[in-house]
């Protein structure tokens, strides 16, 4: 078990990676913002949810999934201290991780098998911010 509290959360076009997710992630804490069905919502109403509880440290990382990744990231990302990453395979997510500071993973489901996605999640928690000059950078994002 990973020490880590997660909130995830998706829209319908994630909804099958983040049960499935919610079923094999074994940390000390993770909650589901939902959606809870296949049937289609509005992405925003799962990635504001998910940004905000990580926003304000009731938790450590956010997971956000949906069929491209892109819409609940441009969503998460509206919030000050979030820094959610776009990642389809191990390397962008070690590299949101080590040079970003992401504290919130977004995984496109139509783009990336299963397999991947989990490897992905376990990158991107596992993986340390190297901080030193890529700490400079990561001050100068919010607005």
């Amino acid at each position: 078990m990973i020490d880590l509290k997660i909130a995830i959360g998706a829209d319908h076009a994630g909804f099958s990676y983040k049960q499935a997710l919610l079923e094999t992630l074994k940390v000390k804490e993770l909650k589901d913002f939902g959606t809870h069905s296949p049937d289609s919502v509005d992405y925003p109403d799962f990635a504001h949810p998910v940004a905000s509880a990580v926003e304000n440290g009731e938790f450590d990382f956010g997971i956000l999934i949906c069929g491209s990744a892109n819409g609940v990231a441009i969503t998460a990302n509206k919030h000050q201290g979030i820094r959610a990453a776009i990642c389809w395979n191990e390397d962008l997510a070690s590299l949101a991780r080590r040079h970003n500071n992401a504290n919130i993973v977004c995984i496109p489901e139509r783009f990336v098998d299963f397999e991947t996605a989990q490897k992905i999640v376990d990158t991107f928690f596992s993986t340390e911010f190297e901080g030193g000059r890529h700490a400079n950078r990561v001050g100068k994002i919010s607005c």
